[in-house]
C-alpha cells in the first residue's frame, strides 16, 4: 500500500494554512496514496495564548476538521490529521491537542488526545510549557483498518517507550507520531528516537512533521525540525523528508511487521522483575 507523509509549515491562520494543506493531500492522493498522514498541530502553529483563543474552535466548528473530513471522503483516502489545537470546556480554558483518523467515508474512526505534555528547558533562550495552555490526555488508542492496527501518539509522547509497547502489545502494526520538534531536539534526538520505537516493537513508524519558521501574526515566530520519517519494523530509515514543504511517498507492507517480529519477538518477551 501507498502511504504519503505531508510535511508543512502552518502559520497561525487556520484558514490559510487548510488550503495548503489540501493541495498538498490532493497530490499525494493523485500519486496513489490510500493513507496520507499530516503533522501535529495541521490548523495553527502558536505560541501565543492570546491568538489561539481568538482562532481556535471547538471540534464540531473547526474548519479544518470539516474540510479534511469532506476532503477524505472525496479522494476515498485513509487520513490521519495529525493533530489538531481546539478548544474545550474545561474550566481553566485549556485546549486539546488531538489526532484524528479519518476514513474514505470522512468519518472519524479514532480520536487520540496527547497524554505527554512538552514541559522543558531546551536552552537559556528556549524553553516550553505546554501543559500551561493544553490539558494532557488520559487514554492511549490503536485503531482498526483494513490495512492492519494503526497506535496513536503525538511528538513529546516518543520519548515515552511504555506507551508504544504497550500500543504494540495491543496489536498496533503502525505507529504515528505527527510533530512539531524543535531544531535543536530534533538534531539531536529525532531520528534515533523513531528508530528505537521501530525496533522495540516491530512496526512501522510514520511520523509526519512540522518544518521551517512559522508566521506568526503575534507572538514570537516558531520554529520547527523537519525531517518526516517513515521508519520501517527492522529500524531502517526508510524516507527521510529533508526541510521542504511537500509530500514523501512510501511502501508499506503489514507483512514486515510479522516478519520482523518473527525474527526478534521482543514485544512479546515480557518477564516480571522486582525492584529497583
Amino acid at each position: 500500500m501507498k502511504a504519503a507523509l505531508v510535511q508543512l509549515t502552518a502559520g497561525d491562520n487556520p484558514a490559510q494554512n487548510l488550503t495548503v494543506t489540501r493541495d498538498l493531500i490532493r497530490e499525494a492522493a493523485g500519486r496513489g496514496a490510500a493513507f496520507i498522514l499530516t503533522p501535529e498541530v495541521t490548523n495553527c502553529v502558536s505560541a501565543s495564548r492570546a491568538h489561539q483563543v481568538e482562532v481556535l474552535q471547538h471540534q464540531d466548528a473547526d474548519i479544518t476538521l470539516a474540510g479534511l473530513r469532506a476532503e477524505a471522503a472525496d479522494l476515498g483516502v485513509w487520513l490521519s490529521i495529525g493533530s489538531l489545537a481546539l478548544k474545550t470546556d474545561d474550566p481553566d480554558g485549556r485546549f486539546a491537542n488531538r489526532s484524528f483518523l479519518i476514513d474514505p467515508r470522512g468519518e472519524i474512526v479514532a480520536t487520540y488526545d496527547k497524554i505527554h505534555m512538552f514541559d522543558v528547558d531546551v536552552s537559556p533562550t528556549e524553553t516550553y510549557r505546554e501543559s500551561a495552555g493544553y490539558r494532557p490526555g488520559k487514554k492511549a488508542v490503536v485503531a482498526d483498518t483494513p490495512f492492519g492496527k494503526v497506535g496513536m501518539s503525538i511528538c513529546y509522547d516518543l520519548r515515552f517507550a511504555y506507551l508504544y509497547r504497550a500500543l504494540a502489545q495491543a496489536g498496533a502494526d503502525f505507529l504515528i507520531v505527527p510533530s512539531a520538534f524543535s531544531p535543536v531536539t530534533g538534531t539531536a534526538h529525532w531520528q534515533p528516537l523513531l528508530q528505537a520505537r521501530a525496533i522495540e516493537t516491530g512496526c512501522y513508524v510514520l511520523a509526519a512533521a512540522q518544518t521551517g519558521t512559522h508566521t506568526a501574526t503575534k507572538g514570537k515566530p516558531r520554529e520547527t525540525y523537519g525531517h518526516s520519517m517513515v521508519i520501517s519494523p527492522w529500524g531502517d530509515v526508510l524516507t527521510d523528508a529533508g526541510t521542504s514543504i511537500g509530500v514523501t511517498m512510501i511502501e508499506i507492507d503489514r507483512k514486515e511487521v510479522s516478519d520482523a517480529r518473527k525474527r526478534i519477538a521482543a514485544v512479546s518477551h515480557d518477564r516480571p522483575f522486582e525492584g529497583p
